[in-house]
């Protein structure tokens, strides 16, 4: 190890810079939410559980976007499945 390190060229920040996508966000969510997305993360063998979260928020969004007789349709497709 050096005795002196120069950072004065250096910058603040994430060393991977972030996709133009995505918003950086400070959100509180109830602690059993929080873990039961770390633990599915786990379970499946890795990955990233606030990618979970987004894809969990999309689909959601993507569902109310249905048209009301689609959506009708996908209940009932459900609900016949399951009395079964």
């Amino acid at each position: 190890m050096k005795d002196h390190y120069d950072f004065s060229g250096g910058k603040r920040g994430a060393v991977i810079p972030s996709s133009a996508n995505k918003v950086r966000i400070t959100i509180r969510l109830d602690s059993d939410v929080v873990s039961w997305f770390k633990e599915e993360v786990h379970r499946s063998g890795g990955g990233n559980y606030q990618t979970l979260i987004n894809g969990c928020l999309r689909r959601h969004i993507e569902q109310q976007q249905d048209p009301l007789e689609e959506r009708i349709r996908r209940v009932i497709r459900e609900e016949l499945k399951a009395a079964s």
